[in-house]
């Protein structure tokens, strides 16, 4: 399961890049077509659904990680067993609006729209929707992920706070060529006037 949840971080990031690309280049193209006095037909809606999938893919990366905001103060304050707890209810939470929003609620959006045709690009728009299904499943298997490893104890219910950790910072000093800088320099004494 491990090996897998890796491959998937990877397609993921990937895919992520490469949508961000293809966005950079159909709005730097469709500048380009708007300035010389004859816009592209296609960029502006090539433009949006590139956007939408990026956005719906590394939103799905950002639940791969646990990296969503997430207000944690008064469970962190509870003993190792409530966080457990609480980390597990969240993440049923988050399988249910997987379920029930992106699956559920995705499949009836693209089943609707699926005749629709796109006005400037070979396809329908419900093929275009089909995005939400497909990150619907694979939050689905990341929260699956996530309360498997919070159950058996492989993962922290939450991720540790930076101010837990401590600070290392090496203990080494650079001189410069030229001698101690100010802050280096001995003081010297204050004469009283």
């Amino acid at each position: 399961m491990i090996a897998f949840k890796k491959g998937l971080d990877s397609f993921l990031k990937w895919a992520s890049v490469i949508l961000f690309a293809a966005l950079v280049i159909i709005v730097a193209w469709q500048v380009i077509t708007r300035t010389a006095g004859d816009a592209s037909t296609w960029a502006e809606e090539g433009a949006r659904y590139s956007f939408v999938w990026l956005a719906f893919f590394s939103t799905t990366l950002v639940f791969s990680e646990k990296g969503h905001i997430a207000v944690d103060l008064l469970v962190r304050r509870q003993p190792k067993a409530g966080q457990k707890t609480t980390a597990i209810f969240a993440q049923l939470c988050i399988m249910a609006m997987a379920i029930l929003v992106f699956i559920w609620g995705g499949l009836r959006a693209a089943n609707r729209a699926w005749g629709q045709q796109l006005s400037s690009l070979p396809g329908t728009v419900g093929m275009m929707y089909t995005v939400l299904p497909i990150t619907g499943v694979l939050i689905l298997f990341y929260s699956i992920y996530h309360t498997l490893q919070i159950i058996r104890d492989e993962e922290p219910p939450y991720a540790p706070d930076e101010e837990d950790e401590p600070i290392v910072t090496p203990a080494v000093e650079e001189e410069s060529v030229s001698g101690p800088t100010d802050a280096q320099a001995p003081k010297k004494p204050q004469e009283n006037l």
